[in-house]
């Protein structure tokens, strides 16, 4: 039989590529994989139940898992909740992290992804959830390679009752073969899935052992309750005769109180009488009896969700409807983090061994649901750290509020630059570039030779008066306005830092990393344009002073 080299199970098993490409669980109508069931809940009483958990305790647990199916397809309640926990964790979007950056890695975490899309996925998931009730499960890989690959075609979920554990640990995981012997799993062929509500053997730790005694004393109680429910749901019918009616008068009379119950009709002589007797105690008996199924329901509820608000409408003494949900979340959490690394074990590390061989690692599948995050927070934080150096990557930012990279000939928003208020800085300078003001401010001659627009011409001396020009003051003003900017964004960071800061230490050790390679391109081109601008206007001063 020929083995895949290299390649092991993980106890230690080598791989037989024979095995892997059919099945080896499936059903066999009249042999040890028999599709039928059993019915072991029919005339259930305690010591039944007790004698079926017993012999599951000591390894033959066929009744105690065909129960387990009884119970789940008899009571609407378990049903229910079971349903809910399995499907919770079943719909549950499912990402794989790739091991590392490296190419191969990511290739391999990609081929995952991509197999991970399909829809039968959520139906394969919900049927390895069945552990959740029995307390373990088995779903077969049927492997693919019609091209020359290895890829699950398809996860079949096999009954457990063709399945044993090991006689001397009853932990170990066996298969019943074709003549009825337990031998060990095939390598990289099945899923072996526990679910544990409780520590211990798996073959004690499903939620049907608790199902089991709630279910059976409720069986009984809607026995009971059929029975009271018949006898008192409709009114007594009393037949009264007279003292001289014949015995076939009275026959008549015994007929018509029989029948008129289904029929609701009846015939009787004139002169007998038929009156309806109602019993006064209905309504509380019947209460009792309803009371105790819903005291049962809520037991069930607290096992399989471990509270009761989100089904029986019963918020209790653990708390508000809100907690309760908590709580359900937490035992979904908890679920998906297990099935999470029974994928990992007997899925994802087989089909990746296969495909490419042993490798020192492997991607790993998870299954969560995506954290609530503050993003008002987040953007406040970055606010605040970003200034001070902290360098965060765009497209993780991008991500995290689910915003995809910008395309080359998007639009993009940008901070816009502030415009001073009317009559201040920049804005004073502008209220004197119309045609008024070229009127009330002329341009003189010195200005032009210092290069100095009109505008400026303005500001450094509002009344007009020719020969009074300040070339130094609209210098001194120019050099303001322009290197606002510039000085603005370090005095900021500078400012941030400084209110950060615990000791100068700290502020020192904040400046050097906020401006490891500080650029001052921006200010030194004002400073050296300021210079120029200078020397300039001393040139026409003294070229004016000449003339």
């Amino acid at each position: 039989m020929a083995r895949i080299p290299h390649v092991l199970d993980r106890f230690g098993r080598p791989v037989q590529r024979s095995v892997l490409t059919r099945e080896v669980a499936a059903a066999t109508f009249g042999g040890v994989r028999s599709p039928i069931s059993g019915t072991p809940a029919d005339g259930l009483n305690p010591v039944r139940l007790a004698n079926i958990l017993r012999a599951a305790d000591r390894g033959d647990p066929v009744q105690y898992l065909e129960l387990a199916e009884v119970i789940e397809e008899r009571d609407p309640h378990y049903l229910g909740v079971l349903g809910t926990r399995r499907r919770s964790v079943s719909q549950i979007d499912i990402t794989v992290d790739a091991a590392s950056d490296a190419p191969q890695d990511v290739k391999i975490a990609d081929m995952v992804r991509d197999w991970l899309k399909r829809d039968e996925l959520t139906d394969e998931i919900f049927d390895m959830l069945d552990a959740i009730g029995k307390g373990y499960s088995f779903t077969e890989i049927i492997w693919d390679t019609s091209s020359g690959q290895w890829e699950p075609q398809r996860l079949e979920w096999r009954d457990p009752r063709w399945f044993r554990f090991a006689h001397h640990d009853l932990a170990t995981p066996m298969k019943i073969d074709e003549n009825g012997q337990d031998v060990p799993l095939d390598p990289f062929k099945f899923i072996f899935t526990t679910i544990k509500a409780k520590s211990g053997l798996a073959l004690r730790s499903g939620l049907a052992r608790v199902a089991a005694w709630g279910w059976m004393f409720k069986a009984y109680t809607q026995r009971d309750w059929a029975i009271f429910t018949q006898t008192y749901g409709q009114p007594l019918r009393l037949g009264k005769y007279g003292a001289g009616s014949s015995e076939k008068d009275r026959d008549t009379l015994f007929a018509a109180v029989a029948n008129i119950a289904g029929d609701c009709a009846a015939t009787i002589p004139e002169g007998m009488e038929i009156e309806f007797i109602e019993a006064k105690n209905v309504g509380s008996a019947s209460g009792l009896y309803k009371e105790r199924s819903d005291w049962l329901d809520q037991q069930i509820s607290k096992a399989v969700l471990g509270q009761t608000a989100t089904t029986d409408a019963v918020t209790g003494g653990l708390g508000s409807g809100k907690e309760h949900r908590e709580v359900q979340e937490d035992i979904e959490r908890a679920d998906a983090k297990a099935l999470s690394a029974i994928l990992n074990r007997d899925l994802i590390r087989p089909w990746v061994d296969l495909e490419f061989g042993a490798q020192t690692r492997y991607p790993r599948l998870k299954i969560a649901r995506p954290e609530a995050e503050d993003l008002k927070a987040a953007a406040e934080a970055l606010g605040i750290l970003v200034p001070l150096g902290l360098r965060v990557s765009m497209s993780e930012v991008r991500d995290k509020y689910g915003w995809s990279d910008p395309k080359p000939k998007d639009e993009i928003l940008s901070v816009q630059p502030q415009t001073a208020p009317p009559g201040a800085g920049d804005g004073a300078m502008s209220d004197a570039t119309g045609p008024e003001s070229a009127v009330k401010y002329p341009f003189n001659t010195l200005g032009a030779r210092a290069g100095v627009t009109a505008p400026q011409m303005a500001e450094a001396h509002p009344t007009g008066a020719p020969g009074e020009f300040d070339p130094v003051s609209v210098l001194t003003g120019r050099l303001e306005r322009e290197a606002r900017p510039a000085m603005g964004e370090m005095i900021g960071r500078i400012e941030a830092m400084l209110e950060a800061a615990q000791s100068f230490d700290e502020f020192r050790d904040m400046l050097l990393n906020g401006y490891p390679d500080l650029d001052a391109s921006a200010l030194a081109s004002i400073l050296a344009n300021a210079m120029m601008a200078a020397d300039l206007g001393g040139r026409a001063l003294v070229a004016a002073d000449d003339a």
